[in-house]
This record gives structure tokens, sequence and C-alpha cells, in this order.
């Protein structure tokens, strides 16, 4: 009766494996169970936390030794230094950052659905323009934006933007 479009894939659905974000950044992902001792004995020097024991100015707390690393779950080697200690908003962001670049990394560069996002970054503001431009922008003045329309009558869109003094 109409168009159906899926983007599911029709294939064969990989096997969830646990995933371990090193220090580096790298990814490690294993597809059979693997306890934590195992990989403590490689760097005796770091503990493997949960993702999702990770909370805001919460203590960061080591999964047991014993324990094997659950399938389809996040993990971190972290340093020791980190034990015990509360995970600032900062920290936070940095780990889910790195996390986000290595499964990224693991996906592969070269997918077609893969998108880059260029890095946030403030400047200072401007002072404003002798001619009593807006102060806080960048540049100090008035900025236009043209963007094409694809389709319809191909206006440009032009939008002035300036500070609200308080």
């Amino acid at each position: 009766m109409g168009i159906c479009k899926s983007c599911d894939a029709t294939g064969v659905a990989e096997p969830a494996t646990a995933k371990l974000v090193l220090q580096d950044g790298k990814l490690q992902e294993f597809e059979r169970p693997v306890k934590v001792s195992h990989l403590l004995q490689k760097d005796p020097t770091c503990f493997v936390c949960d993702s999702d024991g990770m909370v805001f100015d919460g203590l960061v707390m080591a999964v047991d030794a014993d324990d094997e690393l659950q399938p389809g779950q996040l993990y971190f080697l972290l340093p020791v230094s980190m034990l015990r200690r509360p995970l600032h908003a900062e920290e936070m962001a940095a780990l889910a950052v790195k996390a986000s670049a290595a499964l990224g990394a693991a996906r592969g560069a070269c997918s077609r659905h893969s998108r880059s996002v260029a890095p946030l970054t403030f400047h200072p503001a401007m002072p404003a323009a002798a001619g009593g431009g807006a102060s806080g922008m960048m540049g100090g003045g008035k900025s236009r934006v043209n963007c094409k329309r694809r389709g319809g009558k191909g206006r440009d869109f032009a939008s002035k933007l300036s500070a609200i003094s308080e």
C-alpha cells in the first residue's frame, strides 16, 4: 500500500562482546568470558571499572578480581590512583569521549554511517566595535550566514545575531 523502507541490517547479528577501554584509548573486545584477575596480570597498576557503576561525584569502585566481564557491557581500565576516589564531571566527560572514540574506531572509520565531529572550542569575547557593534560576538561585529536550500526557490537564509546587554 505504501513505500516501506528499513535501515535495519538483515544479516546475522554479531555476538555481544565485553568491551574494555584501555588507558591509551584503545578498545579490547572479548567474545569469551574472561576473568578480571587475568586482565590485571598484564598491568597490576590498574583496575577494571564497570561503566554502569560510574556516577558523578561517586566513588570509583573496582570490579572484583574473581568476576568475569559480561557480554554487552563496557568496562574501563583505570589507574589505581582513581580507585575509591570521587569521579568529577570533567573526568566523567573525558572517559565518555575516550569510550566514544574507541567504539567509533572499532566500528571502522570508513563506515558510510560514521560521522566526524569537530572539537568544540571557546574563544574570549572580542571588544565591542567602535560603531556600537555587538559585544561578546566572535569577531565583534555582525554576522551573516548564508545557507542554500536544496529544492524550493533557492533563496538565501540570512540571520542577524546580536548580543543582549544585561
